[in-house]
């Protein structure tokens, strides 16, 4: 269990998952614009 509060009171813990999750957030913004915007073409 020390190995997980660890995890959980470490910042490059935190800034890698913040990361990934900017990451991924923009990632479905542009699939979701793209598949949108194909959708309304035809």
């Amino acid at each position: 269990m020390d190995i997980l509060k660890t995890f959980f009171n470490d910042p490059v813990f935190w800034w890698s998952f913040g990361g990934l999750a900017v990451v991924l957030g923009i990632f479905a913004f542009y699939v979701y614009f793209f598949i949108k915007n194909i959708n309304e073409g035809n």
